[in-house]
């Protein structure tokens, strides 16, 4: 059965549709005019990363190694080892290699491991590589097995193999590249296959930031960002910032919130510490949910030791994001302890909650 355009809903004339298509127009024009305020927030995080080794701040060995790395490397017109960088996230490896790219006047293709999950995505990579270039990649232990084979002679001889065709008609192929460098970054280096990890020429680990050279970032991004700020107000956000830069410059973000809405010009000591208890960041950096797992081992398992399922299911939290997010900084600051028990708080812990010591006596008591 044939249907009926209602009479109500006359197709529209061509003049009406060409205006229509002119006010889309202007209407998606309107939709991307926020850009503007996206594009001034990318040209600030720009402007936060250093452009220059000179101007980035901390891990004085790392610069140091890498400044001669620079100067030998121009020194012989030739491209830089291969570098791995591990260490906790937020330390600046990702800065690390666009510094390096800036250092030697190249350009940096930063990728990720999961992204290169086919073959063919990081032999187009490769192929559109310069002499010279840098390619970064995040989290290098997630490769896949395949794509990491395909490194191996590109890293050591600066050659592709790739197959072609299948069965018995399948050849092999050997595309030469340009001599490169590949930075990686892994907040895991246990987890990089031998092969792998033994073809990198510089292997280097980032450490947890000093108070005084957060506080120098804190300032230098509170410039850029156009919000004074006193120096003790600095040290206050830069003890709070569990010794990573990007804490620090997320928190800094959240501060200048507050003292723009209480309409006050300067950031102080006062007005940052109440802007991080208002956000649940304590005077040593830690937030809820660190506070939850140490308070659920002190109140609910005596302090411990106590399995990691345990804690998970007591506090709601998930397993991985216990030991993979929040339990590295509690070990290494000395608050929480792992024994092949269980984990265990310590008298720190005890001291920073405001709890009084647990006799050992008292817990053995309690066992039995």
């Amino acid at each position: 059965m044939a249907i009926k355009r209602s009479s109500d809903n006359p197709e529209p004339p061509k003049q009406t549709r060409k205006k229509t298509s002119i006010k889309q127009s202007n209407y998606e024009v309107t939709l991307l005019s926020p850009q503007a305020n996206t594009q001034e927030s990318e040209q600030n995080e720009d402007k936060i990363r250093p452009q220059k080794l000179a101007d980035y701040i901390g891990q004085k060995k790392l610069k140091g190694i890498l400044q001669m790395a620079i100067a030998a490397a121009k020194e012989r017109e030739d491209p830089l080892d291969h570098l791995l960088l591990y260490g906790p996230p937020g330390l600046g490896k990702t800065t690390m290699s666009l510094i390096l790219a800036a250092e030697m006047g190249v350009d940096c293709k930063i990728t990720s491991a999961p992204a290169l999950e086919r073959p063919r995505d990081i032999t187009g990579l490769l192929v559109s590589l310069k002499p010279g270039d840098i390619i970064f990649i995040d989290e290098i232990h997630r490769l896949n097995r395949m794509t990491e084979e395909l490194l191996y002679p590109a890293m050591e001889d600066f050659r592709l193999d790739v197959t072609i065709g299948k069965g018995q008609t399948a050849k092999t192929r050997s595309i030469p590249l340009p001599p490169f460098t590949l930075v990686g970054a892994t907040t895991k280096a246990g987890a990089l296959s031998s092969p792998l990890r033994d073809r990198f020429g510089i292997i280097q680990r980032l450490r947890f930031y000093e108070l005084d050279e957060l506080t120098l970032i804190v300032k230098r991004t509170a410039e850029i960002l156009n919000a004074a700020i006193t120096e003790t107000g600095a040290i206050e956000i830069a003890r709070r910032s569990r010794g990573t830069p990007r804490i620090a410059n997320r928190l800094l973000r959240r501060v200048r919130d507050y003292v723009q809405v209480e309409r006050v010009e300067t950031i102080t000591e006062e007005l940052a510490a109440t802007a991080m208890n208002l956000f649940d960041v304590d005077a040593q950096g830690l937030d809820w949910t660190d506070r939850l797992v140490l308070n659920t081992i002190i109140e609910q398992f005596h302090g411990g030791p106590v399995g990691l399922e345990a804690i998970a299911a007591a506090t709601g939290e998930d397993r991985k994001t216990i030991e993979e997010v929040y339990e590295p900084y509690l070990l290494q600051n000395g608050y929480l302890s792992r024994t092949h028990r269980g984990r265990t708080v310590t008298a720190k812990t005890y001291r920073h909650l405001g709890y009084a010591p647990q006799e050992p006596e008292a817990k053995q008591t309690e066992l039995w």
